[in-house]
């Protein structure tokens, strides 16, 4: 009756407060270890197990790859021959953060510190003996009233509209998915920012350009009604590469991000268009580059479109379910110097996961998922995992 309803209320807020916590800045799992002065300190985090299974049909990823632990677009190998289905297992996910609340002013003056072991370099990880991994900062920032300065998401990402899986990502095609140090300011609805620029260059192979004399700038203004929230992004950016010989050049680089989530009762969809010009390392973990070079040794922007929905259905108490898509398309100039046959044309990913709350802030889930990447000659190839988390 009332009793059980309520029960079922609280255990539906839980596993949202859960989903908040693997996927924001903040974790809502966190314990205060005390006051200190004028300072309050918090400590939290969670520990992680992943295990899977993957079959790459097209081809092989080298074990240490992170292509491995977890899904990256533009290492799912095509038109290769198959290989074993392979199990890897790991915890690197795992993270802790620390954070601090002080009054300063009149105003709140706080600091956020995390890291976890998803270091993309695992050539140091000996799963011989010890599988250690190296801590990687995850955010370090400082917020001062309206002002925040520091490394973390940035605010072309909306974090809220993440899909809730086993996967490390999620909607990893068509998501923007970026940390990096950055100036922001809020007010009310409205938030304006510089941050970190990096170029992605196709020049007879990727290069990586840190020549930018610009920041990237983001404006972005959240919504919410009733049962919509809704995040609106635009990204302006400087894309830059000087070889040091024949190549100096810059272009404009862009980005539109409608993402959001949707309230269907208990449940919920998440969804997101992201589309640009010199998108770039913005999405799909890099997938496609922010530019090429031409012919005449100048730069033009990559255009490319990602969208994405997930459907999370709560079965019951301890249950539920998430159904996820996710997919970019890459419109290559082929005619381009280094822009040939191999380069990546589009991807896409399925996912559906069942997660099971055995007890109080403990979650197991499993999770299949399908994956494809399709590069400009028409070959393609694909993945399949089967993945369970603790």
């Amino acid at each position: 009756g009332a009793r059980h309803m309520t029960l079922y209320k609280k255990a539906i807020l839980k596993g949202g407060l859960a989903s908040a916590a693997l996927l924001t800045a903040v974790s809502a799992q966190s314990v205060t270890l005390g006051t200190f002065g004028n300072t309050t300190v918090k400590i939290g985090g969670y520990v992680k197990l992943d295990a899977m299974f993957t079959d790459f049909g097209d081809g092989e990823v080298s074990g240490g790859s992170f292509g491995r632990d977890f899904y990256v677009p533009s290492v799912t190998p095509v038109g290769g021959n198959s290989q074993n289905t392979v199990f890897d297992m790991h915890a690197r996910q795992t993270r802790v953060h620390l954070g601090t609340e002080s009054t300063v002013g009149g105003k709140k003056l706080k600091s956020y510190i995390e890291i976890d072991f998803m270091v993309t370099d695992v050539t140091n990880s000996d799963e011989r003996i010890s599988n250690s991994n190296s801590p990687r900062m995850r955010h370090a920032f400082i917020e001062y009233d309206k002002w925040l300065f520091g490394q973390t998401w940035s605010t072309f990402q909306n974090v809220a509209s993440l899909p809730e899986t086993v996967d490390f990502i999620g909607n990893t095609d068509a998501g923007i998915f970026v940390r990096q140090p950055q100036v922001r300011y809020t007010r009310d609805n409205w938030q304006f920012s510089i941050e970190n620029p990096e170029t992605t260059v196709t020049d007879g192979g990727r290069v990586v350009a840190d020549d930018n004399e610009l920041p990237d700038f983001v404006a972005r203004y959240n919504l919410k009604h009733n049962d919509l929230s809704l995040a609106l992004a635009g990204l302006l950016r400087q894309l830059t590469y000087n070889d040091g010989g024949n190549i100096d050049d810059t272009e404009i680089g862009w980005g539109i991000s409608v993402t959001g989530k949707y309230m269907l009762g208990k449940d919920d969809i998440r969804f997101g268009l992201n589309t640009g010009g010199g998108l770039g390392r913005y999405i799909g973990l890099n997938v496609a580059n922010g530019a090429a070079v031409d012919n005449n040794g100048q730069l033009e922007a990559i255009d490319s479109l990602g969208l994405f929905a997930s459907y999370r259905h709560i079965w019951n108490a301890k249950y539920r379910s998430n159904f996820t898509y996710s997919m970019i398309d890459i419109d290559n100039n082929t005619s381009l110097p280094g822009v040939g046959g191999g380069t990546t044309k589009g991807t896409w990913s399925a996912r559906a996961n069942l997660m099971f709350d055995w007890v109080k802030n403990l979650t197991l889930g499993g999770e299949l998922a399908l994956a494809n990447r399709e590069v400009e000659s028409g070959t393609d190839g694909d993945m399949t995992r089967l993945q369970f988390m603790a």
